[in-house]
């Protein structure tokens, strides 16, 4: 039995990067996805991933970019996981695997099972990623996946222990939940997720 995996996404600043740390979340996310008020370069994502300590994963977020921009961003940020967030087949997962790069998938379909693709942790969202609208997790219409997943969606540090609990899911990913305002990111709101997501203790 393990803690839940917490994922902090949509980081754009150093204090937000230095407080989702010290928080102890295991994971934070960089996105590179164009259009969204959380879009970072690669030359910022790395000044960020350098503030990360070595046993904290550091992820890119892509949406419908190529292979080869994927590969491209995520060398020059440095991240060591990379986030593929539409509809990517599992020949960009064969391509993109290199040593030492956690692969995630993130999809809003219902899935039977993690690794389907060749990722290696596989992300549930809501159909409508970035929104804040959350997945209907309580209903009997959602089945969790087998292997190692993690669910998104209109989590917050009030809703987190909930969900986790209704789904089993072995961590949550978050980023309009821990917002003041769209693409900006509260420090307490931060602090109090991790806080929330932990609070009931161990996962299976």
């Amino acid at each position: 039995m393990t803690e839940p995996f917490v994922k902090i996404c949509g980081l754009k600043t150093a204090h937000d990067v230095d407080v989702a740390v010290a928080a102890g979340a295991d994971a934070v996310g960089f996105v590179f996805a164009p259009g969204s008020p959380r879009t970072v370069g690669a030359g910022e994502a790395r000044e960020l991933a350098r503030r990360v300590p070595r046993g904290m994963l550091t992820v890119g977020v892509f949406r419908g970019q190529s292979v080869e921009e994927v590969r491209r961003l995520a060398e020059e940020s440095g991240v060591r996981g990379v986030q593929l967030h539409g509809d990517e087949g599992p020949d960009y997962y064969e391509a993109l695997r290199a040593p030492g790069r956690t692969l995630l998938r993130a999809t809003a379909e219902h899935v039977r099972r993690c690794g389907e693709y060749g990722e290696d942790l596989l992300l549930i969202d809501a159909p409508d990623p970035g929104s804040g609208k959350p997945w209907n997790w309580g209903s009997e219409e959602f089945t969790a996946p087998e292997g190692r997943w993690l669910l998104a969606g209109g989590l917050t540090p009030a809703n987190v222990r909930e969900a986790l609990l209704a789904t089993g899911a072995r961590g949550v990913d978050v980023s309009s939940g821990v917002e003041r305002e769209r693409g900006v990111k509260s420090p307490e709101l931060i602090r109090a997720f991790v806080e929330a997501a932990r609070s009931g203790g161990f996962v299976e």
